[in-house]
């Protein structure tokens, strides 16, 4: 079901609906008239969207009334969290690798500022010969 999750969050249309899900349940005209004053987007294909959301297990969606209330699906994200997990030690040694020359540039430019050559203690006039 990962894989289906993954490929309904390829659409900006679908992860803007998520995001806005994602700071509450909310009607599904609100959906849509959140999405048309913001993207030009028609009720019915907003409709479609919740609904490719929905068969993705991403959202949920219950009666109250008349009204469809949709919210994010938590089992659904905890699926592609799982999915997703599978590669973060494929990222970890590379990240870990960029953390580490990053702190170095930083360390370098910090002692350049100070005027020091590292490892010698003198400052940079000193190194080369200059009074």
């Amino acid at each position: 079901m990962a894989e289906a999750a993954l490929e309904a969050l390829g659409d900006p249309v679908r992860r803007r609906i998520m995001e806005l899900l994602g700071a509450g349940d909310r009607p599904a005209g609100d959906v849509a008239a959140v999405m048309r004053e913001g993207l030009g987007i028609s009720q019915p294909a907003v409709s479609q969207h919740l609904k490719v959301l929905r068969e993705a297990g991403l959202v949920t969606v219950r009666a109250e009334g008349t009204r469809r209330i949709y919210g994010v699906d938590g089992a659904g994200l905890d699926e592609v969290r799982a999915w997703l997990a599978r590669f973060e030690d494929a990222f970890a040694g590379p990240l870990d690798a960029l953390e580490t020359e990053l702190a170095r540039g930083k360390r370098e430019r910090r002692l350049r500022g100070r005027g020091t050559a590292e490892g010698t203690g003198k400052g940079l006039g000193e190194r080369r010969g200059v009074a």
